[in-house]
């Protein structure tokens, strides 16, 4: 597979990014491209006292790609747990999914969390890209935890997401279909994704960006992201 991220991060450049999810993104895109600019300084300096806005997700999405820069926070993975309540957070799947990921990247083991998951998985869930966040939390945890506790469940769910591919390989958005790739990718299904990577490439604007309206932040800078792990474990 052929690709080179020049275009899209011209575009990047050229757009406004101030939202601490578009930030943070853009670092993680940023970080396995090798490319250098200031916006881990800009997403840093968004944090006030222990989060970024008191916005757990926000919060949850800026430590963890920190944390794989080389940036640990831990004082945020505190407030982040003073945040659990009887193995989730909010009982809510998107919080929940959000701050385990994050609390593993920080390496805090956290089987409270995954258990919630696990027993509250229920029909509203299944869609293609809850059940990729879920699957992502519960493989990051799963292996910082060493345990395999969690196998049976993520395989499971992953071969449910694959059934629901479409006839064009995708998961009928862009920025879904991204989750999904990331996170059948992470659980060992590389080869159920080769044709939606390349149904990726296909969506890019000619402006080399991903998404509606010749461009979306977050879509773009997740559809690097897929393209990089994709090719980086080749």
């Amino acid at each position: 597979m052929i690709f080179t991220s020049e275009a899209s991060f011209k575009w990047l450049y050229s757009q406004e990014i101030t939202k601490v999810k578009d930030l943070a993104r853009v670092v993680q895109a940023s970080y396995l491209w090798n490319e250098e600019n200031n916006f881990a300084e800009q997403l840093m300096g968004l944090r006030t006292g222990d989060c970024w806005n008191s916005d757990l997700r926000d919060t949850s999405r800026a430590v963890s790609v920190l944390a794989l820069t080389g940036t640990a926070f831990t004082e945020t993975g505190k407030w982040i747990l003073e945040k659990q309540n009887n193995g989730s957070w909010n009982e809510d799947v998107y919080d929940s999914t959000y701050a385990l990921a994050s609390l593993a990247d920080l390496g805090l083991f956290n089987p409270e969390g995954c258990q919630w998951l696990i027993e509250n998985y229920v029909g509203k869930w299944q869609h293609p890209g809850t059940t990729a966040l879920v699957i992502t939390a519960l493989m990051k945890q799963d292996r910082l935890g060493n345990t395999n506790d969690y196998d049976m469940f993520i395989e499971e769910k992953a071969r449910w997401i694959i059934s629901r591919k479409e006839v064009n390989n995708s998961w009928k958005t862009p920025a879904t279909t991204n989750l999904v790739i990331q996170s059948l990718m992470l659980a060992g299904h590389r080869d159920e994704v080769t044709e939606s990577v390349k149904w990726i490439l296909d969506q890019m604007n000619d402006n080399g960006s991903w998404g509606k309206e010749n461009g979306d932040i977050n879509t773009t800078s997740l559809s690097l992201i897929t393209l990089h792990e994709y090719i980086d474990s080749q």
